[in-house]
Formats: structure tokens, C-alpha cells, sequence
């Protein structure tokens, strides 16, 4: 298989070409215009960021790609799906909500938002996969009908995923909410009792009814209702509900890039990597911590595969900020060179997802980075 071809644009600006110029400049010369859009329904797949998060993509961005695909007559709509944890975006209404406070909304960004898997993520189509893992996959109803499939996503950790990319936005972020109890079932939490102090919190966000402190002020998980989720780890103020990840990570990585490969199956698709503000974690979080390394600049491709794997290859290249939770956690020089996904999340396994997204046809991790 011949190499794919990744663009790439660093973040220096002059007075005469800003940063949203610079975008459109780098999704042209990638080929983003040899897709045909006239008339055709544009999905863009973005995460809109949980409240309270502030890593997630400004929707000036989105607003600009936008205005570029209106250009060529396409009717465009913003989308993501609901999510399995309890929070701000688990319905469509408080979904819509948390989107508009974050910007997304059709005052800022000239189109329409839609949830992809309807009011309560129950709305979606089964695409037949006949993979290893999925031998169909439940792709929100909005996403799957869409013509095309253009994918904005923030390059950052995840501690399931290792990272969170095209791929993850794509497999994990089109699934609708029962696609994501497949997606996450791989893994389950434990408790860490010594560190448990009875608070409740777990039990009160747990969406499945699968979690309650006993009478010895412990929080006990019944895992018959456990789907995996991980909301009582985001809850936890006390580090006491932990993953147990085994081979879970190399197990989500590998059905994540099989939803992936359904969500843009059958139509023309387009990817957009920005490599800023790579906080250690999930924009799910209502935070974010330190970015891991600093602003990089942006990537472009058909490709997703490789897009990942070019973006994961810069960031291992780049020195790990000072003061960032990985030169904490280590405490040895810049780390330029190392795996800062694998430092930060050290049960996951990126790779895995990577190798088994070419496994299934869905791109190449061999790539020519073009400097645009």
C-alpha cells in the first residue's frame, strides 16, 4: 500500500493570513474541494465539549469550514451523539444546551446543530460491518443519512484510548448511546476501598443503577447492571473508583476503529486534526488539565489512520511541557521522544486501534507529512 499524504500547517500567522485563513488554506491543498458537495448534507462531526471544559475546539473553526462548504452549495449541520455517562450532554435537550453555551450554535457558526442519535440516544441505524469485534454497528441516525462525513477533531489524551482523534471521534463520538455500552464494555471499574470515604457521589451520577454505598460506607459495584461507562471514575473526588483495564484498552481500541469505519462507510469523508491545547484528557471532563506538549499547528487528511498516527508521531517528537502532569508524574527531563500518551495513560494502547483501523481497510499508517 502506497503512503497516505497528511498536511499539515504550524501556527504561525501574519497579519495577512490569520489562523481560520490558514485552516481553509491547508483543507484545500489537502483536497478537501475534490469532494463534490453540491446539494449534498454535510455532517460535520465535532465534539462540542462538556461545560466547564475549555480545550475543546473554538467553534470559529467549525463556522469557518462552514462557510467554505456553503461556497460549493452544501447543506452542512454541526453533530455529535449523546453520551452514555450521566451529564450535560447525555439528551439532546441538555446536549443542545451545553452545546450553545460552548458556541456551537447557529448564531455563532451560520448552521444548523443536531443530535446524531436523537432525543435520548436511542435513534440510529445499524451498519452491517461483519468485523472481528462488531458485526454491525449503531451509528446515530443523523450521521449515517448524512452524504458526507467531515470529522474536526481535538488531538488530546484518553485514558481508555490513549488518545482521542479522528478515530475516536469518529468510532466512539457517531456510536449512538447503546453503540457506546458495546464500545465500552471491555472494561469495568473496582473499587479502591481504602481510598472510598461512603460520599455518594458514584451512586447518584451512576446512569445504570449499578452502583450503592453499603452499610460499611463502601461503595460496592453490581456488575451484572456495570456497562463500563466510567462516569463514577469522572465523579470520584477521591481516586477510589479506578479501571481495571487489563487488555481493555487494546480490546475499545480495536471496536472504536470498527465504528469508525462504519460511520463513513460508503461516502466520501474528510479529516481535520488540531494538535492545540493536548490536555491529558477526554473533553467529556467538565476540566482540563495542562496540555502534555505545546500547541503544534493543524493536520488535514483523507486518510484517518494515518492523520492519527502523524498527529500521535508529532506529539512523541515534541518536549513535554514543564509542569505538565506527565513532567510531574516523572520527574526527568522534557520527554521529547517518548510516548506522553503511554506516561499519561499507562494501561492503554493506542497502537492497537491504529494497526487494526488498516487491519479493516479503513486508511494506512504509512504517511508523507506535507508541510503547507
Amino acid at each position: 500500500m502506497s503512503k497516505s499524504k497528511v498536511y499539515f500547517t504550524n501556527l504561525r500567522v501574519k497579519p495577512s493570513q490569520n489562523l481560520l485563513k490558514k485552516l481553509e488554506n491547508l483543507v484545500i491543498k489537502a483536497g478537501i474541494l475534490e469532494i463534490d458537495f453540491q446539494k449534498k448534507i454535510v455532517a460535520i462531526k465535532i465534539h462540542f465539549g462538556e461545560p466547564g471544559n475549555l480545550a475543546y475546539l473554538r467553534p470559529n473553526y467549525a463556522a469557518h469550514i462552514v462557510k467554505l462548504l456553503k461556497s460549493k452549495e452544501a447543506v452542512p449541520f454541526l453533530t455529535d451523539c449523546n453520551t452514555l455517562y450521566y451529564g450535560r450532554r447525555s439528551n439532546a435537550p441538555s446536549h443542545l444546551e451545553a452545546a450553545f453555551e460552548n458556541g456551537y450554535n447557529p448564531l455563532a457558526t451560520d448552521c444548523p446543530v443536531i443530535i446524531g442519535d436523537g432525543i435520548k440516544g436511542t435513534d440510529f441505524h445499524e451498519i452491517d460491518l461483519n468485523l472481528d469485534y462488531s458485526k454491525t454497528a449503531k451509528i446515530g441516525t443523523a450521521i449515517a443519512e448524512a452524504d458526507i462525513i467531515i470529522s474536526m477533531n481535538h488531538f488530546k489524551g484518553h485514558e481508555m484510548t490513549g488518545f482521542g482523534g479522528a478515530l475516536k471521534n469518529l468510532g466512539m463520538g457517531c456510536a449512538s448511546v447503546g453503540g457506546k455500552l458495546f464500545l465500552h464494555s471491555g472494561s469495568s471499574p473496582q473499587i479502591y476501598e481504602h481510598n472510598c470515604t461512603g460520599c455518594g457521589m458514584c451512586e447518584k451520577y451512576c446512569a445504570h443503577d449499578a452502583i450503592h454505598v453499603g452499610n460499611d460506607k463502601i461503595a460496592h459495584i453490581d456488575y451484572v447492571k456495570c456497562v463500563g461507562c466510567g462516569q463514577c471514575i469522572a465523579v470520584c473526588q477521591y481516586d477510589s473508583v479506578r479501571v481495571v483495564w487489563q487488555n481493555a484498552s487494546e480490546t475499545v481500541c480495536k471496536r472504536v476503529a470498527e465504528y469508525a469505519y462504519a460511520a463513513v462507510k460508503d461516502k466520501p469523508s474528510f479529516h481535520i486534526n488540531f494538535i492545540m491545547n493536548v490536555s491529558p484528557d477526554c473533553d467529556c471532563y467538565g476540566f482540563n488539565d495542562y496540555p502534555l506538549v505545546q500547541d503544534l499547528g493543524i493536520a488535514a487528511s483523507f486518510d484517518p489512520v494515518a492523520l492519527d498516527r502523524a498527529c500521535a508521531d508529532m506529539v512523541k517528537a515534541a518536549p513535554a511541557l514543564p509542569g505538565s502532569r506527565i513532567c510531574e508524574d516523572h520527574k526527568k527531563g522534557n520527554l521529547q521522544g517518548e510516548d506522553k500518551f503511554k506516561l499519561t495513560h499507562p494501561d492503554t494502547f493506542w497502537q492497537a486501534g491504529l494497526e487494526h483501523a488498516e487491519k479493516i481497510g479503513l486508511g494506512n499508517n504509512s504517511y508523507d507529512l506535507i508541510n503547507v
